[in-house]
């Protein structure tokens, strides 16, 4: 049985990720005008990077973090669920995105 808590939590955190996610390709996009006057030889490879490990940490803490503090407290079953629940929430936006600008482009 599926726990409505922890689908509203998956959401949440699917959502946040999504929002950061466009917060990240913003940037990224507009990155030519933010940064036209710096020097981008030794720049732009450390931020990319710099921008690869905050992300990557960034997902795994709404990916994972309360799913890993769950299974510590002994709540295995929640916490697979919460994963899987968050893994099939961000396929839900992301489905939902690309029909979206599928429709509108």
């Amino acid at each position: 049985m599926l726990d409505k808590k922890i689908l509203k939590q998956s959401l949440s955190f699917a959502a946040l990720a999504v929002l950061y996610v466009a917060l990240v390709a913003t940037v990224m996009t507009n990155a030519q005008k933010l940064f036209s006057d710096i020097d981008k030889s030794v720049f732009a490879p450390i931020v990319f990077l710099l921008m690869l490990v905050v992300s990557v940490a960034t997902m795994g803490l709404l990916i994972f973090g309360k799913p890993v503090m769950l299974y510590i407290d002994g709540k295995r079953r929640e916490a697979v669920m919460m994963v899987i629940c968050t893994v099939a929430s961000l396929a839900f936006f992301t489905i939902l995105l690309v029909v979206t600008f599928a429709l509108f482009r």
